[in-house]
């Protein structure tokens, strides 16, 4: 029978979604089409509609609109620029100076504003002209640029770790920030590495020292941006605020930012935010809503215990597993984007994970980096597109510019899988 709704989920779910018909929607009836295989129409359509409902019962649910809504805030802020400067501070003598900005921008932007596509924007807009003027090779530029931008997927507040959280049972949101927080930063610091080697290969040097009152000035100047993040880290680390209470909290403080301390943004703006942000929300409710029918589906069929005993008849051997669940979820994050991606596919791998002796949290850490990387890799990678027109170079030059950087992100990915104390420590150290 599992094979049986495994072709009906697939069909109904590719047919529909080749059509043109929202994910949320294909999702929905590929799961009551295969629930029809054991249950009768009426039966189907009520225990689909019950489980969706079901699933948005939860006080978690409300870190979503939150976090949203600070990242809506944060993007029309008026705050690249800043975080701009700032990062100059930070690498700014080291080789290749100007792409070492690029790739500390898009950490702490992408973290702020919790979007990649948003800091390949932003930060990428104000500095892939600037390398260009400086005699950076274009397509190096973009490549920057687009490879740097995903880690604020993976550095907290990350909305793609509370849907896994929802979608995994409840696995603890703190702990998947920090972790996150790890992950992100070994990205990003990997990125920087391979940024610098190259920049001595081609000569380009690094900028000279700042004066101490400049340093200072700059410093003062985004300090009120980068306290977001402290605050959400902080104070989960040291157990003050959950979750969804840092995230009323991001509210509040990027409100405090953009209408009272940069003054960037008038106060008539706010309900164009809401706006923005409800229809982003609603889109993710209906989704983590389908996949919650779509979960039940598989589970009544027998479908993930079918997917694990095919994985585990190829090797019982845990690297080996980890191995499978990798190229699937890479070969995923290329095609599907990240939610949609988290939503069907947590179901059927994190039991499989889990039987080799994962953590979901490891796991959850697992899955996003696989995904983000998904985001910049061809054929349908929205980074990769996002990041190529920013710098306006063509998709193909991009691609041959990003190889050393996907060498560089596969070998981070290994090592986050298969040593979890490289990202585990930090949620460990807080007693998560």
């Amino acid at each position: 029978m599992a094979g049986t709704a495994s072709l009906i989920l697939l069909t109904v779910f590719g047919g529909l979604a080749l059509l043109g018909i929202p994910l949320a929607l294909a999702i929905t009836a590929a799961a009551i089409a295969a629930l029809l295989l054991v249950l009768p129409f009426d039966m189907a359509l009520f225990t689909s509609a019950q489980k969706m409902l079901a699933s948005l019962d939860s006080f978690t649910l409300l870190a979503v609109p939150f976090f949203i809504l600070s990242g809506v805030i944060m993007n029309s802020g008026g705050i690249a620029v800043r975080l701009v400067d700032f990062a100059k501070l930070l690498a700014g003598r080291v080789p290749g100076s100007l792409a070492q900005t690029n790739i500390a921008g898009n950490m702490l932007f992408g973290a702020i504003s919790g979007s990649a596509i948003a800091a390949s924007t932003s930060i990428g807009g104000v500095m892939v002209p600037m390398q260009k003027r400086e005699g950076y090779d274009p397509g190096f530029a973009a490549a920057v640029n687009i490879a740097s931008a995903p880690t604020g997927m993976l550095i907290p507040p990350s909305t793609a770790f509370i849907i896994y959280s929802l979608v995994a049972g409840g696995a603890s949101i703190a702990a998947l920030f920090l972790a996150g927080a790890v992950a992100g930063a070994l990205w990003g610091l990997g990125l920087m590495m391979v940024t610098g080697l190259i920049a001595r290969r081609h000569g380009w040097r690094g900028d000279a020292r700042p004066s101490i009152r400049d340093a200072v000035q700059v410093t003062l100047r985004a300090l009120p941006s980068l306290m977001l993040i402290v605050l959400i880290i902080g104070g989960i680390m040291l157990g003050v605020v959950t979750a969804v209470e840092a995230s009323g909290i991001a509210v509040l403080y990027t409100m405090l930012l953009a209408f009272v301390i940069h003054r960037t943004v008038p106060l008539s703006a706010l309900p164009g935010f809401l706006i923005e942000t409800v229809q982003m929300t609603g889109t993710i409710m209906l989704l983590l809503a389908a996949s919650a029918a779509l979960s039940f589906a598989m589970a009544f069929t027998g479908i993930p215990a079918a997917v694990s005993a095919l994985i585990l008849a190829i090797s019982d051997n845990p690297l080996i597993v980890l191995l499978i669940i990798n190229i699937l979820l890479l070969v995923v994050g290329c095609f599907m984007d990240m939610g949609p991606a988290i939503l069907i596919f947590t179901p059927i791998l994190l039991p499989i994970a889990q039987k080799v002796g994962m953590d979901p949290v490891h796991f959850g850490v697992v899955m996003v980096f696989n995904l983000a990387i998904g985001t910049i890799t061809p054929p349908v990678g929205t980074g990769l597109f996002v990041g190529a027109g920013v710098a306006r170079v063509r998709v193909e030059t991009a691609i041959r510019a990003l190889g050393p950087f996907y060498l560089l992100l596969f070998a981070v990915l290994l090592l986050v899988t298969y040593v979890p104390a490289v990202v585990m420590w930090l949620p460990r150290l807080a007693g998560l």
